[in-house]
């Protein structure tokens, strides 16, 4: 694992500043460790810190009154995020955030790292860079609840996945509870919608991967098109 020195020199927030800086910085973090399912921060909680992960995954999930569940990000090593107490006291946060995978992370609280910051102003400018990024991806995750089908969301969720793959298979790694987490629908519909793209021989299920038979048809269906539908 990389020093919290290299990760804070490598980070595009802290990278315009010098070693003396990074050190101060470094002083001021405090080294948690975390296991999987763990809850670093729930709802409602006044949470006022920043935090870089060193290791592990974390995903930030907002809830619903109903009790579903929607990821609406995940980081990992080297990223960065932060509770909405961090910058606005009083302010409880406003979604929860969950340990994927067993986590190490560098947090600062407000109270010692705010102080820092404003005599900063590049490293003020590039959070604010990273906000917006933040932002417009929430905006972009709107859109898609609002505006696309849950047919459509699950079609692009099984995309990015197979993305990741170097063949046209992609291991089951997610949970039904938490493919419908991604997308914002239930359990019951992820496994409802994946026996219909096995039927439409979009693609083919197992109980360890999704095997993708019809890419040009998933891809239709992703951007809101009708799929062709092979013959099997």
């Amino acid at each position: 694992m990389e020093t919290l020195e290299v990760l804070l020199s490598g980070n595009p927030i802290f990278s315009s500043l010098n070693k003396q800086e990074i050190g101060q910085v470094c002083a001021m973090a405090i080294d948690r460790r975390y296991a999987r399912g763990e809850f670093i921060v729930v709802t409602g909680d006044d949470w006022p810190y920043l935090f870089l992960v060193a290791e592990g995954v974390i995903q930030a999930v907002k809830e619903s009154i109903e009790g579903r569940s929607l990821i609406v990000a995940a980081f990992e090593a080297g990223e960065i995020f932060w509770s909405s107490t961090f910058f606005q006291p009083e302010s409880p946060s406003i979604i929860s955030i969950e340990v994927k995978q067993p986590a190490r992370l560098y947090l600062w609280s407000s109270d010692r790292l705010v102080p820092f910051l404003k005599k900063r102003g590049e490293v003020t400018w590039e959070l604010c860079r990273l906000m917006l990024v933040r932002m417009q991806r929430a905006s972009s995750i709107l859109s898609e609840m609002a505006f696309q089908p849950v047919a459509g969301r699950l079609a692009r969720l099984l995309i990015e996945n197979f993305e990741k793959s170097t063949r046209d298979r992609a291991e089951r790694d997610l949970t039904l509870d938490e493919m419908a987490a991604r997308i914002g629908t239930t359990r019951e519909m992820v496994c409802r919608l994946l026996y219909r793209f096995s039927d439409e021989n979009l693609i083919k299920v197992t109980r360890t991967e999704f095997q993708l038979t019809n890419r040009s048809g998933l891809m239709n269906l992703a951007e809101g098109e009708k799929p062709e539908i092979r013959n099997q």
